[in-house]
């Protein structure tokens, strides 16, 4: 009778790497190592996409309640996103009716549209301006604090905290210091949830803090509060990034560019972009039995992680998934996650992004143009995106 194996443990990976330039150690994985240990990371990486969502499709087997991760720790909350079953519906139910498709087609993305034009104005023509900056980051945050209902938060407000708290969800070598600036922004969010619990109590609206706070059967205010801050965690940089990405995909491929533009293809751009680079590009799972995957034992209580961001460029799945092409053979992608964790926000970014913002942008600058491609610069392991776009404006 065989005995399983461990999977192989790596002790040369370092999280700088999997920051700067993780897709080429992915695509080194996918061929040799797809399930292995990575010491520096304290998780095994599944790389291939039927690993991937084999994993999210079975939460019984894979838990979100990962101990080990610093989410918790983060946020100061136990939060629906490590959560499973009837406790996970539950709190993901309570901001549903904010998502759904009438209200955001009805009410969000006319928001959006306005959010839109006005940021829009007020970009310099003729010169370099960074995107990221001067449109990406504000666009998300402005557009998620009117579906959260906490409108009040400033621009900046809500991109400090998402970076803070994506920092800190992510600070897989435990420094203390992203926990000491994510300790001071859970306090800031806090009192600020607080000032307007009364503003919703008595103007009921569609927004995902009044429809939680007048619910029937409202889950606990600290659970409200949570997951508030998941939404402004993750619901910033993915429409952000996603957005930055595309934009960077069509200006450095002008002829998939005007072949959008005149099919108005933008939907399919954005399945593209985030695609080739995921917003969210892991995943950490809790093992609740000994099991194995591709020969290898995974023991109960060790932590695999879906590396979605590899799993979307998977040889298996994708022919040359390392290029951007919007107009590849259609397959299925990771990029939002599977399972009943799907991301919630997922339409209301499609949205956002490929039917409201890239078809204006183009619009308003026909003529845009990447200043300098080399200066992009990418980063990030379980977030990843460009963090700087620099272009002119005609």
């Amino acid at each position: 009778m065989s005995v399983s194996l461990l999977a192989p443990l790596d002790t040369a990976i370092t999280i700088d790497q999997l920051v700067t330039d993780p897709y080429t150690i992915y695509r080194r994985l996918r061929a040799q190592s797809p399930v292995l240990r990575v010491q520096s990371v304290g998780r095994t990486l599944l790389t291939k996409a039927e690993d991937t969502k084999m994993v999210k499709d079975n939460p019984v087997l894979f838990s979100s309640d990962d101990p080990n991760t610093p989410m918790k720790r983060a946020f100061n909350a136990h939060t629906l996103m490590r959560k499973d079953g009837a406790e996970h519906l539950r709190e993901r139910n309570a901001m549903a009716p904010a998502f759904s498709a009438r209200t955001i087609k009805n009410e969000w993305i006319p928001r959006y549209h306005e959010v839109a034009s006005a940021y829009l104005d007020r970009l310099p023509r003729g010169e370099v301006v960074d995107l990221f900056g001067a449109l990406a980051a504000p666009y998300a945050a402005r557009g998620l604090a009117v579906l959260l209902g906490i409108e009040e938060a400033t621009d900046r407000q809500m991109e400090d905290w998402s970076q803070i708290l994506i920092d800190a969800a992510g600070n897989f070598g435990w420094d203390p210091e992203p926990f000491v600036r994510s300790d001071q922004a859970n306090g800031v969010m806090n009192a600020l949830f607080d000032s307007l619990h009364d503003r919703h109590r008595a103007e009921p609206n569609s927004s995902a803090f009044s429809v939680m706070l007048n619910a029937e059967d409202p889950i606990p205010v600290s659970q409200m509060h949570a997951n508030l801050k998941i939404a402004i965690g993750g619901g910033i940089n993915e429409p952000r990034d996603a957005l930055c990405t595309i934009l960077y995909g069509l200006l450095t491929n002008p002829d998939q560019l005007e072949e959008v533009k005149a099919n108005a293809d933008w939907t399919r751009a954005f399945e593209e972009g985030v695609r080739w680079v995921a917003p969210i590009q892991a995943s950490s799972r809790l093992v609740t039995e000994d099991t194995e995957i591709r020969g290898c034992l995974i023991p109960k209580g060790d932590t695999v992680m879906t590396i979605q961001a590899s799993s979307n460029r998977d040889e298996d799945i994708y022919e040359d998934g390392e290029t951007f092409n919007v107009y590849r053979a259609k397959a299925p992608h990771q990029a939002f996650g599977n399972g009943p964790h799907f991301c919630q926000g997922t339409h209301v970014a499609r949205r956002a992004v490929g039917e409201v913002m890239l078809p204006m942008i183009f619009d308003r600058f026909p003529n845009m143009r990447l200043a300098e491609a080399g200066d992009v610069v990418w980063r990030g392991f379980g977030f990843r995106g460009p963090i700087n776009l620099p272009v002119v404006l005609n």
